[in-house]
């Protein structure tokens, strides 16, 4: 920090300094300038002026008076008026000069030392005569010292009878502008709340006048009005005023960190004090700001300059003005001990100026003195800067972590989701965020949204229960968003069918009947895990907030696609002791990555055998050529479902599988033009288009038997991509839920299966899936894995019923306690259930093996459509393997 400027001024030739003026000079403008770090003590000087020496106090108003832009705080006062006055004068007079803005700083706000001189000039003593209690009224005149309280409400003055608008309205005008302000004023002044009233606090703090006698501030404040401190100490009086003035200048020059304003002030306000003698005011005031650093041991930033034609009572002895530093550096010496012991002139420094016979110095370049710059950090600009900073900042994190399409309403349900590689990962259970705003995809958002409100429902159903309902918390994580897809294509079918499955049990559990106290209640968690599942493992660890907070939260379903980072979330969801379900996962092996994990369908070992046998039984071929793709950006190694299916056909084929090739995008086909035996697909859907469009190149002349792996019924919902596929190719595929399809439950449904039965009057209804389901020929059909995604959230579902009819049987009514049962819990539940009968699901009896979660015959079927681009038509069951109800029943055979 620059010193404080020196600047020359043009003078005439016959102004001097007084000898030694320089050196003086000098050191006020090293006592004015303000520390970068602390403040320094700050002396009471005395300037002794013999006859005829220069007037330096008046020198030294025309100098703190100039400056372009910023000037020293300073008041200055002549003692030699008629009027003198008393403290309280002076204080009111440098208290007005020292508050205008006029410094080309911050203004000097006060707050003590006006509530004190106002006190002073206050009179109770009329309220007392007229019958008034003096509190009171000295309570109201300081309410009103802002300010008079308004009359009466503008608008309430009308006449006639007041209608209930203008009532309301005088009322609220009323408690707007005088009950609650009492009510804060009466807070303020009781000095119990810290945040309010601080000033009146101070009062009752400080030591003067001893304001605890009064006990409470008002007290304290009715003995400084006029005609009730008659009994105080005059001198006691003054030095709560000086104190009170002091008080506001330390809080003033206060340094915070949240407050720019008091680092901006460089340089110490100056008082001048002119023409003092002793015993007069000015001496008195001088006495008195002394006396008060000593007796309070505060320090103040207040630099005290007085001039007078005599020295000072307590130092006869001044030094002269040529060693004004060296007597400034003895009083900085002494002055702890001085201070201590409350010496009369600890504070004083008294300075001689020169007899004019000594003679005196040219002033030359006279010093004109200007308060350094401020910090950088403290400039006007700087919050604005920040602030602009900040939100430059935010903004940034807002779109890195959200943009558009991940933006949630906040405050509505429970909603945690980020923007990771551009897709929104995370949860949701509400409207609040609904995932996916791609084209076409209206059917996702759809079934997102029935989810959601029967998850309202499910609540507003339980709290009406009085709680007595079961509450299951499900959470389904697939693959909601990256996928690449036109306006007329659905690329999310098998998210959408597992989400309209989860929904279906949904809705059944909402019809159960209102006294049914056993029946449980479903709400479902919606997540994202990416495209491919490759962020998976981001939104299990914010699953694993959630896991934690709510205990209804039971277990999880779904993961869609059986790759590396879908393995690598199953160990997670382990390691948090979430069961999983999985629906449509079928990578062999799958099971290795968690404890808790069971599989819907059949593995892919079961998937190789199944066409190994329709190769056998119906096609009777020996031969067989595999074409497999993995997707976009991955390959066979992170591609479990891929690579387990294509090392189970080597391996279940062996010297039959003549050619086993990846097939990439573009790549002809021709050679498989007429090709008699098995022509099998064993990649992803989002490459099975372009497969067909390569085999389009055959014409009439089409390889004999193309059999598709299950991921193909993804294609074969997909009305839009088919309608470019070969009109005379058939296409055979693996269908895990072939019992489901809306034929296979109408006849079901005739033979009394109550399963299945049920299940279609669900999907068929109004007000559950859009469009509804199996209404009649032609209709809508179920979808390959609504029934999968529904067993496996009826299951865990059950699980819950069982174990709540057994912790309540001895109080069926008692109200379910969510922490009455932990998802192992229910997992060892769901285990023990299977291991009696199986379950018997929409989608055949499921019976997991003992040493893992794997399904043992599960039914599996291959279904055959004769034209791709039919699309009214449903696919036909030609092949099946695994049972249906009966165990026994196992074998693969024609449907």
């Amino acid at each position: 920090m620059r010193g404080l400027a020196a600047q020359n001024q043009p003078t005439s030739g016959r102004e001097r300094l007084p000898s030694g003026g320089s050196e003086f000079l000098g050191l006020l403008a090293r006592l004015l300038r303000r520390p970068r770090r602390g403040d320094r003590r700050l002396p009471l000087i005395w300037l002794v002026r013999a006859d005829g020496a220069p007037d330096l106090i008046a020198l030294l108003r025309r100098v703190l008076g100039r400056g372009q832009r910023r000037r020293i705080p300073h008041a200055a006062l002549d003692l030699a008026a008629p009027s003198g006055g008393d403290i309280d004068t002076l204080l009111r007079d440098l208290h007005r000069q020292l508050s205008v803005e006029a410094f080309g700083g911050e203004r000097l706000r006060f707050r003590h030392y006006p509530l004190a001189d106002w006190l002073l000039h206050q009179s109770v003593v009329d309220a007392a005569e007229a019958g008034d209690d003096r509190r009171p009224a000295l309570a109201r005149q300081l309410r009103d010292r802002r300010g008079p309280r308004p009359a009466a409400d503008p608008a309430g003055g009308a006449s006639g009878d007041p209608d209930l608008v203008s009532t309301a309205y005088q009322f609220v005008f009323w408690l707007v502008r005088r009950a609650i302000p009492s009510v804060v004023f009466r807070v303020a002044i009781s000095g119990r709340v810290p945040l309010l009233g601080p000033h009146y606090r101070w009062f009752m703090r400080q030591q003067y006048l001893a304001p605890r006698q009064s006990v409470t501030f008002l007290g304290f404040a009715e003995r400084l009005t006029a005609g009730w401190r008659d009994g105080e100490q005059p001198d006691q009086v003054n030095k709560l005023l000086v104190h009170a003035f002091l008080e506001d200048l330390r809080q003033a020059y206060r340094r915070r960190v949240w407050r720019p304003a008091s680092w901006r002030r460089t340089a110490y306000p100056v008082l001048l004090l002119d023409n003092v003698t002793p015993a007069g005011p000015g001496h008195t005031l001088v006495r008195l700001i002394n006396d008060v650093r000593n007796e309070t041991g505060r320090n103040d930033p207040l630099l005290v300059v007085a001039s007078g034609t005599g020295p000072p009572p307590e130092l006869p002895e001044p030094y002269s003005l040529v060693d004004a530093e060296e007597a400034y550096d003895e009083w900085v010496d002494v002055l702890p001990e001085t201070r201590r012991l409350r010496r009369p002139a600890a504070w004083l420094i008294a300075l001689l100026l020169a007899d004019p016979s000594a003679g005196s110095e040219p002033r030359g370049g006279l010093l004109h003195f200007v308060p350094p710059n401020p910090p950088w950090w403290t400039r006007r600009f700087l919050p604005t800067a920040l602030c602009l900073l900040l939100l430059v900042a935010a903004g940034v994190w807002v779109n890195a972590r959200w943009d558009r399409s991940c933006h949630p309403r906040p405050f509505d349900g429970a909603v945690s989701v980020e923007l990771i590689g551009g897709e929104c990962v995370g949860y949701s259970d509400s409207a609040g965020h609904v995932f996916n705003r791609d084209p076409g995809q209206d059917r996702l958002r759809d079934v997102q949204r029935r989810i959601f409100q029967q998850n309202a429902a499910a609540e507003q159903v339980w709290q009406r229960s009085a709680q007595r309902r079961p509450l299951v918390t499900l959470v389904y994580l697939g693959t909601l968003t990256g996928n690449r897809t036109r306006a007329d294509e659905e690329s999310y079918v098998s998210e959408r069918e597992e989400l309209e499955g989860m929904a279906t049990a949904q809705y059944a559990l909402l019809r159960e009947s209102a006294g049914a106290d056993g029946a449980a209640l479903l709400r479902v968690v919606v997540a994202n895990g990416g495209h491919q599942m490759r962020h998976a493992g981001r939104a299990v660890a914010l699953l694993e907030e959630l896991v934690r907070d709510d205990p209804t939260v039971l277990g999880l379903v779904g993961l869609v696609d059986s790759r590396t980072s879908t393995a690598g979330a199953l160990r997670e969801l382990n390691r948090i002791g979430l069961p999983t379900l999985a629906p449509t996962l079928s990578a062999d092996g799958m099971h290795q990555n968690s404890k808790l994990y069971l599989q819907i369908s059949a593995p892919n070992q079961d998937q190789v055998a199944l066409i190994d046998e329709y190769a056998r039984q119906v096609l009777r071929v020996n031969e067989a050529h595999v074409y497999y793709t993995t997707g976009e950006d991955s390959s066979l190694d992170e591609d479990l479902y891929v690579g387990t299916l294509v090392s189970g056909l080597r391996q279940r084929f062996g010297s039959r599988l003549t050619l086993v090739q990846e097939w990439r995008v573009g790549q002809r086909l021709t050679q498989e033009c007429g090709y008699s035996g098995l022509l099998v697909f064993a990649g992803r859907w989002s490459e099975f288009d372009g497969f067909l469009r390569g085999l389009k190149e055959c014409g009439p002349n089409p390889p004999a038997h193309l059999v598709g792996d299950d991921s193909v019924n993804r294609y074969m919902a997909n009305p839009g991509l088919r309608a470019s596929a070969p009109g005379n190719l058939p296409v055979t595929y693996v269908s895990k839920a072939a019992l489901a399809t809306c034929a296979a439950l109408r006849t079901a449904r005739d033979q009394r299966d109550d399963v299945r039965g049920s299940f279609l009057s669900w999907v068929q209804a109004d007000d559950l899936l859009s469009p509804p389901r199996c209404r009649a020929e032609g209709s809508v059909p179920v979808g390959e894995r609504v029934s999968l995604a529904y067993d496996a959230a009826t299951m865990v579902v059950r699980a819950v019923e069982s174990l709540a009819a057994r912790l309540r049987h001895a109080n069926p009514r008692e109200a379910w306690n969510p922490r009455a049962v932990n998802p192992v819990g229910v997992h060892t539940e769901v285990l023990r259930q299977n291991a009696e009968n199986g379950y018997p699901g929409v989608s055949g009896l499921i019976r997991f093996a003992p040493d893992s979660g794997e399904p043992v015959a599960k039914r599996i079927s291959l279904v055959r459509v004769a034209q791709v681009t039919d699309v009214d038509t449903e696919p036909v069951e030609v092949f099946h393997c695994g049972t249906a109800a009966d165990e026994a029943d196992r074998r693969c055979r024609p449907a």
